[in-house]
């Protein structure tokens, strides 16, 4: 909890001076409780010795101008739920100034304006501009309520929104669903955080992952404050870890503030209840930090409770530093208790979430009454609203960013210098390419934070010198693979560990886990992936730096862990996100691992799932081999021409590789013509969707030098299920009666690679039937009549297994 502040301890001005007295009684529907004036007071008290502010009174004069503007925030937030337009004179509303389909997440964007005004009133009094993150993207209409009104825009925004008529242009926008010609959304607004919002970096559509990204995210020297919602807080148990994490020598300081207004959409939290909160701040207490409690109705009481939960994590930070305190540190958790869309009708019912009125306002009239009378009690003068912004807004006087420029806001790490490694001709694991360069990454890149997300095993998975280098992050170390200032994030929880990546937008990351696995990241990356693909559709793109999510110890070669750890799903739906931001990569080897990884480094605003064995395999390609591949995404790998159309087979996958080479023996044995191309990123070959994407796909010309029209009768072996990538590479198949697609059919259980294959009807053997079927020509040309039993499902399968 705060210090507490007595009455004694007051300063002397506090019940002397006339700004302290005009703001102690309140505006419109904020009022102050005896607690929160103690805390005001201490408040001011601080700002003034350390230079911060002149004196109390213009503290104060302060906080009442913040009184203005959170009302003033919340009429705007309820009129761009329910009306077409503004009337700035408080006049009311008649029913055709009102929706006709009204719609918004009105409770949680009213429990968001104290909140955020509070917020940019602490950067104001103290000079700083700390950077923000709220989990609730939902609540989007306080915080672009709040930046038209301050002024804090983006260049779109500012034209559309700072005009005459902006007003009512901006609560016209909200949820208006009018498109542009190509179909994307007109308005430079959303229902959720998107990178319009000034200062906006997390979507926040799923709730939860702002939690357990924040501790991850600031750079030392930076402050953040991160609002989270109550409902996530009980269900996303991963973030009571931050504790656990949070180390003063590479992050800045984090204030969370959970806004504990005790509903989610249509019942009551378990933080709703005096019982729930009281197990929560108690269970807060034995994870680490130290609950803060505070009248979340007051925006003065959100400023005193972040000024002094930033002065405590420093003190606690500053010991640590020192040696004086053992990590974990205890970190403040502020929690701001309210009711669900306090500050208008129906605050604390379900209703309060979307709408509250009883009934549409264009038609109904008590709904009109009701909407007039309570918006009233929330309206600002003019005049006064003016002076109150001019109060709060003198980011040119202190010399600081907008809060739209906030650290986190303007990520831009410089380019990363890429180490050069040999390649190698023997067999290897291609995850030890991965070890070798990630080491030799970090060891040129000293200036970069890293961060490594690992669920499971690093050393299972041949990454034992990342391991050896980086350590697993600890709080009590109990051998040299753990380190309390380690950089490998270690949890039985995917959401976390790749949140821990996903925040790290200032460094280096890597992401390795079993393939199954990885389907637990899926929310948490897709949700990167979306605001990255709109930031770079504004023309803000993205700068963090590229990293790879690393499926290993994947279907194929998992088969003694049963069906739950034979899973290709990952790989299927980062394939079905635009290529521009996310690549889907199966390097074969280790020279084609060691190729692709600085390109999957270098990129910007783009995350590259690579799927790679963990087993040692066969080194197929040479030094130029691997670069052509890591360019172009594909590579002839063998052919046999001599007479005839050849067939194309088409290998993507390692294990897939080696059977196709092996089923073109038979081939050549026949002479029989074909073609063997292997495709290293399926994304490069597929239809583009828009124009952005069509620039990362291969050109007519180039498709037509890798796969010629003139070869109609194709085959091909994927890592993943063959529909999902016949989908995906449609137009590499243009005649379905001359195609067959082989790969992961649902088929598995405890079996080794060659049973793996076999089962899924992706052997050698499987490939040359669906040869000989697209050729209309019978298997048995090929393969004996042992083998085309065991095909066949009528033999031993080890004549197609053996010397695996």
């Amino acid at each position: 909890m705060p210090t507490p502040v007595t009455t004694d301890s007051l300063p002397s001005t506090g019940s002397t001076c006339p700004e302290y007295e005009l703001w102690r009684r309140g505006f419109g529907v904020i009022t102050h409780s005896d607690a929160t004036s103690h805390h005001v007071c201490a408040l001011a008290e601080r700002l003034v010795n350390a230079g911060l502010q002149p004196d109390q009174a213009t503290v104060f004069r302060k906080l009442r101008a913040l009184d203005m503007l959170c009302n003033a925030g919340m009429w705007l937030v309820v009129h761009m739920t329910y009306t077409q337009r503004v009337d700035p004179s408080g006049h009311p509303l008649s029913a055709q100034d009102f929706k006709a389909t009204p719609e918004g997440h009105t409770g949680g964007a009213f429990n968001m304006v104290p909140a955020y005004s509070a917020y940019l009133t602490l950067n104001n009094l103290t000079g700083t501009t700390r950077s923000w993150l709220m989990g609730q993207g939902h609540c989007v209409a306080a915080v672009e309520a709040l930046n038209v009104l301050t002024g804090n825009l983006h260049p779109e925004q500012q034209d559309r929104y700072l005009s005459p008529e902006g007003l009512s242009r901006l609560v016209s926008d909200f949820y208006s669903y009018r498109q542009k010609p190509d179909g994307t959304v007109d308005a430079p607004l959303g229902s959720h955080v998107n990178p319009h919002t000034a200062g906006g970096i997390l979507e926040g559509g799923y709730l939860g992952f702002a939690e357990l990204q924040y501790a991850h995210m600031p750079l030392p020297g930076e402050s953040l404050v991160a609002f989270l919602s109550d409902g996530a807080a009980e269900e996303q148990r991963g973030s009571d870890w931050v504790p656990r994490w949070w180390r003063a020598e590479d992050s800045g300081l984090i204030l969370p503030v959970m806004i504990a207004n005790g509903r989610r959409i249509e019942q009551r939290t378990e933080l709703g209840t005096r019982a729930g909160l009281e197990r929560f701040e108690s269970h807060l207490a034995e994870r680490g930090f130290d609950p803060w409690k505070f009248d979340g109705r007051d925006p003065a009481a959100f400023v005193c409770a972040l000024f002094e939960m930033e002065r405590a994590l420093k003190q606690n930070a500053d010991s640590a530093f020192r040696g004086e305190h053992p990590y974990p540190v205890r970190i403040p958790f502020g929690i701001a208790e309210t009711v669900k869309g306090f500050g208008f009708y129906g605050a604390g019912s379900n209703a309060a979430h979307n709408l509250p009125l009883p009934g549409n306002p264009r038609l109904d009239a008590r709904a009109r009454e009701l909407f007039n009378e309570y918006s009233q009690q929330l309206w600002v003068a003019p005049p006064q609203l003016a002076d109150a912004v001019d109060c709060l807004c003198e980011h040119s006087l202190h010399g600081r960013p907008l809060e739209r420029d906030h650290p986190l806001a303007c990520r831009n790490p410089p380019e990363p210098t890429m180490p050069s490694l040999p390649t190698t001709a023997s067999g290897m694991s291609p995850m030890r390419a991965v070890d070798d360069f990630f080491r030799a990454l970090v060891a040129e890149n000293r200036h970069l934070r890293v961060r490594v997300g690992n669920p499971d095993e690093l050393a299972s998975n041949r990454l034992t010198g990342i391991l050896s280098d980086l350590k697993h992050r600890v709080t009590d170390p109990e051998n040299d693979q753990e380190s309390i200032g380690g950089s490998v994030i270690t949890a039985l929880n995917e959401e976390a560990v790749v949140s821990a990546c996903l925040a790290n937008k200032a460094g280096l990351n890597l992401v390795a886990s079993y393939e199954a696995f990885c389907v637990k990241m899926l929310g948490a990356i897709r949700q990167e992936l979306i605001f990255a693909r709109h930031q770079k559709d504004i023309g803000r793109p993205a700068r963090w730096l590229g990293f790879p999510v690393i499926a290993t110890s994947h279907t194929w070669e998992n088969g003694k862990n049963e069906q739950s750890h034979q899973d290709t799903t990952f790989c299927e739906s980062l394939l079905g996100e635009m290529n521009d931001v996310s690549r889907v990569l199966f390097p074969a080897d280790y020279n084609s691992t060691l190729a692709a990884l600085p390109g999957v480094f270098s990129d910007r605003g783009r995350i590259t799932c690579m799927v790679i064995p963990k087993r040692e395999r066969p080194c197929i390609f040479d030094r130029q081999e691997s670069e052509t591949l890591a360019r172009d995404g594909a590579l002839v790998v063998d052919e046999d021409i001599s007479e005839g159309e050849p067939l194309l087979l088409i290998a993507c996958g390692s294990y897939q590789l080696s059977e196709a080479m092996k089923a073109c023996e038979r081939l050549r044995e026949t002479g029989t013509p074909f073609r063997l191309v292997y495709l290293q990123e399926p994304g490069r070959l597929r239809q583009p969707r828009d124009t952005t994407e069509a620039a990362t796909c291969l050109t007519e010309l180039e498709r037509e030098r890798l796969f010629p029209k003139r070869l109609k009768r194709r085959v091909a072996l994927t890592h993943m299920r063959p529909e999902v990538f016949l989908g995906h590479t449609f137009p590499l198949f243009p005649s379905p009666s001359t195609t067959r697609v082989l790969g992961y059919i649902n088929r598995g259980g405890t079996l080794n690679e060659a049973g793996m294959l076999f089962a899924n009807q992706c052997s050698w053997g499987h490939t040359l039937v669906a040869c000989a079927d697209v050729l209309d020509k019978p298997p048995g040309e090929w393969l004996s009549s042992a083998e085309l039993a065991a095909v066949e499902g009528r033999g031993d399968p080890v004549v197609i297994t053996r010397g695996h």
